[in-house]
């Protein structure tokens, strides 16, 4: 299962050359936004906006930055009150998506609520600025029968002739090319299929459906939210549900690969292969940088004696993530398979040189008859279950950056959505700092980390 995430590193780019699809949203008065709620069936008292603040927050920020500072500095001394060690000093941490009033409290937050914090106390001081859903920055790990997928939200202000733009990842130093505006309504979807998503990580299934449900009415056209709403129907058993979700997701952002990936995963479950194959096509013509999805579908592949088509599949991952151990591991289980001991041993080799603790290697060094101490560890599982995650990079520290300039935004507003499925694996889409994860063949996507 796949869930999708958004991550962040602090930072502030300063004369990056952009491409911005959109124009700047503008922000949803309280009044819009509660009566748009009550249109979609929502009473708005049992909806969370992410950016409200408190009185307390209000008198803070007005100390930090007076009425009298000139506009084009304003941002900037926000941002240090926000960082700095004489200030509120926010860290970053992948797994908190939270209002801004908690980020007020724990000095803890990823990316959207980062995001969040730092768009109510802007607007606090009059910069009308907007959030920003960044399609440039994705991460793929691994987490028991979840792939998360983590992409990036933050927040920008158009002076009029240039788009700043402030960034909270943990994700390394890039420069922006697609950055797409997003409307305060689509924000407050992401959080609520940010939590979904981080309850599916959990293990709480029908919390999760709870703050999916509320994602999906909220913006009905956010498809990572329908991914992520997939995945957790797919976990309840509903596959019809399932599918019903991941082909909702694809109709409202036909450009999003995870649920062409979670719809093909779960369609091959059922025994639909042919609709699966054309699927899958349609999605390697858009590109996909997902390696686990190839894992996952070589694991299939192998599970039903079709080598040569599991040997493509592993391949496509290694080449995607050379220096995970887990595509090594995978070619060496499939050598064995086909009874070449040898070229599964050159294998292993390569696998233990890169992570010796990685489910999956373990269990090809168990096949293989070789541990410590010479005994034969006892294998975690079959071919073809999720296994294993991302070996062990170090995780980046948040940082300070420059702000950003970028090209005026022109055209008509996108968001990024992600969908899930049901297969082998799962993915669930969060909006901070998280991923997309498959569980037999599902996607669940959120906003960014």
């Amino acid at each position: 299962m796949r869930v999708r995430s958004l991550c962040a590193i602090l930072s502030l780019l300063l004369g990056a050359a952009l491409t911005v699809t959109g124009c700047a949203s503008a922000p949803a008065a309280g009044g819009d936004m509660a009566r748009t709620l009550r249109s979609r069936g929502l009473d708005p008292a049992t909806i969370v906006i992410p950016h409200e603040i408190s009185e307390e927050m209000q008198v803070w920020v007005h100390r930090q930055v007076p009425d009298a500072t000139p506009m084009d500095q304003r941002l900037s001394r926000l941002l240090a009150a926000i960082i700095d060690p004489g200030g509120l000093k926010v860290e970053y941490e992948a797994r908190h998506t939270a209002t801004a009033r908690e980020v007020f409290r724990s000095h803890k937050a990823n990316c959207l609520a980062f995001t969040a914090l730092f768009v109510g106390l802007a607007r606090e001081v009059g910069v009308p600025v907007s959030y920003l859903d960044v399609d440039d920055i994705e991460k793929f790990e691994k987490e028991g029968d979840l792939v998360v997928v983590s992409g990036h939200v933050s927040a920008g202000y158009n002076s009029g002739s240039e788009l700043k733009i402030l960034d909270f990842s943990a994700a390394p130093t890039v420069q922006y090319r697609k950055v797409h505006p997003i409307s305060d309504l689509t924000a407050v979807a992401l959080y609520h299929s940010n939590l979904g998503a981080e309850a599916l990580r959990a293990g709480r299934n029908d919390e999760a459906l709870g703050w999916l449900r509320k994602a999906i009415a909220i913006d009905p056209d956010l498809g990572r939210a329908w991914v992520n709403y997939g995945v957790a129907l797919r976990r309840s058993g509903d596959l019809a549900g399932a599918e019903a979700a991941y082909r909702k997701s694809l109709e409202v952002e036909p450009a999003e690969i995870s649920a062409y990936q979670n719809l093909a995963a779960l369609l091959r479950l059922r025994g639909a292969d042919a609709e699966a194959g054309d699927l899958l096509a349609l999605s390697d013509r858009q590109g996909t940088r997902n390696p686990f999805i190839y894992l996952a579908l070589g694991d299939l592949s192998l599970a039903h004696g079709r080598m040569d088509e599991a040997r493509r599949f592993f391949r496509k991952s290694l080449r995607l993530y050379p220096k995970s151990a887990e595509p090594y591991a995978a070619m060496g289980l499939l050598s064995l398979t086909a009874g070449d001991t040898g070229d599964a041993a050159r294998w292993l080799r390569k696998a233990v040189a890169i992570d010796q603790e990685n489910d999956r290697v373990k269990l090809l060094a168990g096949r293989l008859g070789v541990g410590k101490g010479g005994k034969k560890p006892s294998p975690p599982g079959p071919i073809g279950a999720s296994l294993g995650g991302p070996g062990g990079e170090p995780r980046p520290q948040p940082r300070a950056l420059p702000w950003a300039k970028g090209t005026r935004p022109s055209g008509p507003n996108s968001q990024k959505q992600i969908p899930g499925g049901g297969g082998p694996e799962a993915r669930v889409s969060l909006a901070r700092g998280n991923a997309l994860g498959w569980e037999g063949g599902g996607r669940l996507r959120s906003p960014a980390v």
